[in-house]
């Protein structure tokens, strides 16, 4: 896919050699790939085969036991990262509204909290709280920080979880609408989420 709109300078990383261990085991050894703008790479394996660490090391949460991860064109890989892992996050008794303000505040946001609610299919749902929100529900709100503020990578740990098919419609869509602004998107999934993938990569323990 072609890349053109916000993120101009076209974002990228390098993964060379990599070897992570989790708990004394070694999950993957020599493990290397990169991204370009407006890629979309999918992970696969099987539960327990590292996809979730490989996502935690590249966001820096977790250090690699040896390789290299380079990112280019981009000032500060911190502030050009979205993560959205398995759990949703949210605060039982804070509603939607406040979540999105919380986390627009908190990453720079410059997507008006009501405009992201209605891209997720969240508008009507504004004043209820977390707790009340079905698992579906729950979901897309998670997913709205992607929107709120755009960062130019993405990475995403099973983001269709509990999402139906017009929820996983509509992640499609704004996976494909950031690709096309030149974003790159690396998610762990059990099943295709609908975009075609420029790349898939295969973790096994």
């Amino acid at each position: 896919m072609s890349a053109s709109g916000p993120f101009q300078d076209k974002p990228k990383f390098r993964v060379d050699a990599l070897s992570v261990a989790r708990g004394g085991r070694v999950l993957f050894d020599g493990l290397s790939f990169a991204a370009e703008a407006g890629a979309y790479l999918e992970i696969r394996g099987a539960n327990g085969a590292g996809k979730t660490t490989l996502l935690r090391t590249l966001a820096g949460y977790l250090n690699p036991r040896a390789g290299q991860i380079a990112f280019e064109n981009v000032e500060e890989p911190s502030l050009a990262l979205h993560f959205v892992g398995h759990q949703n996050g949210l605060k039982p008794t804070v509603s939607v509204a406040s979540h999105l303000r919380y986390w627009s505040g908190l990453f720079g946001g410059a997507i008006d909290a009501g405009v992201a609610a209605q891209k997720l299919g969240l508008g009507a749902l504004l004043d209820r709280p977390a707790r009340t929100l079905s698992q579906g529900q729950a979901r897309r709100l998670s997913l709205s920080r992607l929107v709120l503020a755009p960062r130019p990578i993405w990475l995403l740990d099973e983001p269709a979880a509990a999402l139906d098919a017009n929820g996983k419609a509509m992640l499609g869509a704004i996976i494909d609408a950031h690709r096309a602004d030149g974003g790159v998107v690396l998610a762990a999934v059990h099943e295709a989420l609908g975009p075609t993938p420029s790349q898939t990569l295969t973790v096994s323990a």
